[in-house]
């Protein structure tokens, strides 16, 4: 039995691989129990993560310290990374209506933060260092942390009982600024229950809507589809008219006249507006989850096809010309987990999933040009992956100069991969790379990176983080760890549901992401269902890294 007790206690690859595989299922595993109807997820493997480092370095057990700052690094690189790939094909559509105010917010709630923590500092006899420390364990921003650190030590290069001070500070903040974050979505969706209650659900069922209008718009007879839709600021796609008792499905040169029926899709946004634009709105509730789609004409039927051959990836709709080509509608798109409405810019990206409309014949003619082929879907394509990882590392490591700051800044492997993957996952396909990864492979990486780095970092810490939470000055950091990562928190997410009347789905995804915490996140997600939490997250976490870096850096030279 003797190699089994040195398995687990002498130090070795095996050991270290053992060790984090064990944290990582007790810490899963735990985190699928609910209590009250809420689960914490991967959340737990942080905590269970703690533990078992505080027991080892009780034992004296010691691990390969190279190989866990390696999961640790490698786990974030890769959680990071599918993330923004998963949301970067939405993620410029996304900036263009609202990212701005996003961005905005996210740049208040940190000049808040940042505030708060000099406010601390004074009244609470803290050397500004401390308090940066403390923030960024606060906020989870490892980044942060780094540059606080390599601040003191450019500013004097015997400090580094001062950077021992900030890595401590850290790593008390830091566990209780995961649990603060989770417990402000927590409290936001319990008091805003209506708000969360609207904004969850399929992002299918809230960001299309459908409905039929009556054409009574002197401006709209006999004129073509085209032409209509190009008049209009409203996104809209006409799927079908009903004439003389029979239903067609237009085309870009459709004339529509007075007195036809027509079904459209449209932004859900829109939806109350679409009926004045074209004369009178019908009350035929064709959302309705009982309606059978196939059985509305004997002629038409609905179908989904996916869009795989790399030639027609990459080229938009009005270049495609399908309408015209093949008599039918695409009436929807879904893609990365959102519902789209296609005009005739939207481009089409490999994966896509195509709602179309038209006669069982046509349908088939289309869905051979566009591929269809769902093995193809199923095929990994490492190459794309593992370049944009590169790259993402690489734009992580390049230095940035900017005027008045002694040392350069980075983005560190946290903000390059992000960034990279949003980079990516909107344009890959312009220079004919497929980045395309299906919904289960992309949870799959994604979640197993931030398990490994969960498991690692919490390790790391866990040997001291009792005799650093357990006395005076850490129960004094752990109470305002508390404070500075829930109170801007919760301070922006009162505004942003009161005055800004932002989607509460969006509201929380910010909020995460300007808290830099994947787990907040995560939870957010499961209890909204869809991935509008992860889009708001994905739109604010570059600028929020830097601004973090650049921050800790500003508070270091000009207050210390």
């Amino acid at each position: 039995m003797d190699w089994l007790i040195e398995l687990f206690t002498q130090e070795s690859v095996a050991q270290t691989i053992l060790l984090l595989a064990i944290i990582s299922i007790f810490g899963l595993a735990v985190g699928k129990v609910k209590i009250g109807g809420i689960s914490l997820g991967t959340c737990l493997v942080f905590f269970a993560a703690i533990l078992v480092g505080h027991f080892a370095g009780r034992l004296g057990i010691r691990v390969n310290t190279a190989m866990m700052d390696f999961a640790k690094n490698f786990g974030l690189v890769i959680f990071v990374y599918t993330l923004g790939l998963q949301c970067g094909p939405s993620f410029f559509s996304s900036l263009r209506k609202g990212g701005i105010k996003l961005n905005l917010i996210a740049i208040a709630t940190i000049l808040l933060g940042s505030l708060l923590a000099v406010v601390f500092a004074w009244c609470f006899d803290m050397k500004i260092p401390e308090s940066v420390g403390l923030l960024s364990g606060a906020v989870t921003s490892t980044p942060s942390l780094i540059s606080a650190q390599q601040t003191v030590l450019d500013m004097n290069p015997g400090g580094i009982e001062t950077v021992n001070t900030i890595g401590a500070a850290y790593a008390v903040g830091y566990p209780f600024s995961i649990l603060s974050v989770i417990l402000v979505v927590m409290l936001l969706r319990a008091v805003f229950s209506k708000s969360a209650e609207k904004s969850s659900g399929k992002d299918s069922d809230r960001y299309t809507a459908v409905g039929e209008a009556l054409v009574l718009n002197k401006e709209l007879f006999n004129k073509t589809v085209k032409e209509i839709c190009l008049s209009s600021p409203l996104n809209f796609v006409i799927s079908r008219v009903w004439r003389d008792g029979a239903v067609q499905i237009p085309v870009s040169d459709t004339v529509i006249r007075e007195g036809d029926r027509l079904m459209y899709i449209c932004d859900k946004d829109d939806f109350h507006q679409m009926g004045s634009f074209f004369g009178h709105e019908e009350n035929t509730d064709w959302n309705s989850p009982d309606i059978d789609w196939n059985k509305i004409d004997l002629t038409l039927v609905s179908k989904h096809i996916r869009v795989t051959k790399d030639d027609v990836a990459g080229h938009n709709l009005g270049d495609l010309k399908l309408r015209n080509k093949y008599g039918v509608n695409i009436t929807r798109i879904y893609r990365a987990g959102i519902t789209l409405v296609p005009d005739a810019h939207t481009v089409l990206e490999f994966g896509d999933r195509l709602t179309v409309v038209g006669s069982e014949d046509r349908i088939k003619e289309m869905a051979k040009f566009v591929g269809d082929e769902e093995r193809r879907l199923d095929e990994p394509h490492l190459i794309p992956l593992l370049t944009g990882i590169f790259l993402g590392v690489f734009l992580g490591s390049i230095p940035f100069i900017i005027p008045g700051i002694t040392m350069p800044v980075k983005l560190g492997i946290a903000g390059g991969p992000i960034i990279m993957g949003i980079l990516m996952g909107a344009f890959g396909h312009k220079i004919h790379l497929v980045t395309y990864t299906s919904r289960a492979a992309s949870l799959m990486l994604g979640q197993f990176g931030i398990t490994f780095f969960f498991a690692s970092l919490g390790f790391s810490v866990g040997g001291n983080f009792v005799e650093n939470v357990f006395c005076l000055q850490g129960l004094k950091w752990a109470g305002l760890a508390v404070l500075l990562a829930a109170v801007p928190l919760i301070i922006m997410g009162v505004f942003n549901e009161k005055v800004l009347h932002l989607d509460f789905a969006k509201n929380v995804g910010t909020l995460c992401g300007i808290a830099t915490n994947p787990n907040a996140l995560a939870y957010a997600n499961s209890v909204m269902d869809n991935d509008n939490p992860a889009a708001a997250y994905a739109t604010v976490y570059p600028l929020t890294t830097f601004l973090r870096v650049f921050v800790a850096q500003i508070l270091i030279i000009l207050l210390s």
